[in-house]
């Protein structure tokens, strides 16, 4: 695949997931797929095989308000494609989370999804938040 190629497929998969559509979604991703959320967030863990990415949204999502998801800008190199991104809440008194996703390719697919929080308290906060309502 091309950089624009990448870089493309990942603006697709994020319209499908955002849609709903995670049988789509399903075949975009490596039969190994995983995501991997770092220790002290409320979702840590691992996140394994094609149905991973739908368990994910659905814990995350399930429990969170979400407004808007606004990328904010990609970069490719290599098998990875880097995505800036804000989650801003429907309380608009908590603060955006924002994070990197770090998407990894092989044979045409995503194998794996790594979100790196630069400052998870947001998120936390906003989990606290909404888990309390």
């Amino acid at each position: 695949m091309t950089d624009d190629e990448k870089i493309a497929f990942v603006q697709q998969l994020y319209a499908t997931t955002g849609a709903g559509d995670f049988d789509t979604a399903e075949t975009m991703l490596t039969d190994d797929f995983f995501i991997i959320e770092a220790e002290g967030l409320p979702m840590a863990g691992e996140y394994r095989g094609k149905r991973a990415l739908r368990d994910l949204y659905s814990h995350v999502f399930g429990t969170l308000k979400v407004a808007d998801l606004e990328p904010e800008v990609m970069t490719v190199g290599g098998d990875y494609v880097v995505n800036m991104v804000s989650f801003r809440f429907e309380d608009p008194s908590l603060a955006p989370a924002q994070l990197a996703e770090l998407f990894r390719f092989r044979d045409g697919k995503v194998c794996e999804i790594r979100p790196y929080y630069f400052d998870p308290k947001p998120l936390v906060d906003a989990w606290a938040h909404y888990s309390a309502a």
